[in-house]
């Protein structure tokens, strides 16, 4: 059997998020590390921010998507990330 970890890192909040960027010119771009596998940023992936925006998350799953189930859907901020810049290969998946 494989071992297995409890992986539980700190999310920031809005407020956090806030006093990191405080300072920054507004023409700032955002980088993000993306890490390669759970708390590993040795060769993390760097990615930009393309956009925020609230979306619903189901009550029942966690996934996207409007509740359906009737019960209130709960809205979590999210930012969207896209590779940096550069010239890449199509991908033939």
């Amino acid at each position: 059997m494989a071992d297995t970890f409890e992986h539980q890192p700190q999310v920031w909040t809005a407020g956090r998020l806030r006093q990191a960027l405080a300072g920054l010119p507004d023409e700032t771009p955002i980088h993000i590390g993306v890490a390669d596998s759970p708390g590993d940023f040795e060769g993390y992936g760097e990615y930009v921010l393309v956009d925020a925006e609230p979306v619903e998350m189901d009550p029942d799953d966690g996934a996207e998507a409007p509740a359906a189930s009737g019960g209130p859907a709960r809205v979590q901020f999210t930012l969207f990330a896209d590779a940096s810049a550069g010239v890449y290969h199509h991908d033939l998946d």
